[in-house]
Formats: structure tokens, C-alpha cells, sequence
């Protein structure tokens, strides 16, 4: 399993109107192939910036399959307005994993 992170800096004054688009946009994502989970998570000391994690079943899934697809104009429409600047995408693999 891959994990997507991406930095997400907002502008200032359009994060209420950014949560409504991504939780429309949640959609999109939810149903494509090789897709296994995400979460959205707000800064506490940067309230204009989110991390976005998406686990996929592999980078293609994520690089090829979703970024190549029609479903990802529409993410964008929903979506790339509201950054400042383009969000960093950056990809990991799971090397340690603990339980509690």
C-alpha cells in the first residue's frame, strides 16, 4: 500500500467554502480504482492549511490511474482553485507499522 500526502495551503478566508468542495469531492476519489482510504486534516496552529492523506493500493493507482483520469478534471474543478501555492504531493511506503 502507498500512502499519498499532500499538503494543502488554502486561502486565507475560503476554508469554510474549501471543506464544503472536498467533502463533494470525497466522492470522486472514493470510487476509483485501487483507492483504500483518506483523511482530511486541519493545521491547529495554521488554520489555512490541511494535510490530505490517501492510502492506494500502488503509486500507478494514484499517478496513472486517478491523475489520468476524467474524474480528476472534476476533482479539479472542484478543488485547485483554493490553493496557494500548488499543494506538494509526495508518496510513502509503510516500513514500520505499531499497535497499540
Amino acid at each position: 500500500m502507498i500512502l499519498e500526502v499532500a499538503t494543502l495551503d488554502v486561502r486565507a478566508g475560503q476554508e469554510q467554502q474549501f471543506e464544503t468542495a472536498f467533502c463533494k469531492a470525497s466522492e470522486i476519489i472514493s470510487n476509483m480504482n485501487g483507492y483504500v482510504s483518506h483523511q482530511l486534516q486541519r493545521c491547529l496552529e495554521n488554520k489555512s492549511r490541511y494535510i490530505l492523506l490517501v492510502n492506494w493500493q500502488s503509486l500507478e493507482d494514484h499517478t496513472v490511474g486517478f491523475r489520468g483520469s476524467q474524474e480528476y478534471q472534476e476533482w479539479k474543478r472542484f478543488l485547485h482553485h483554493f490553493y496557494d501555492p500548488f499543494p506538494t504531493v509526495e508518496h510513502y511506503e509503510s516500513i514500520l507499522e505499531n499497535h497499540a
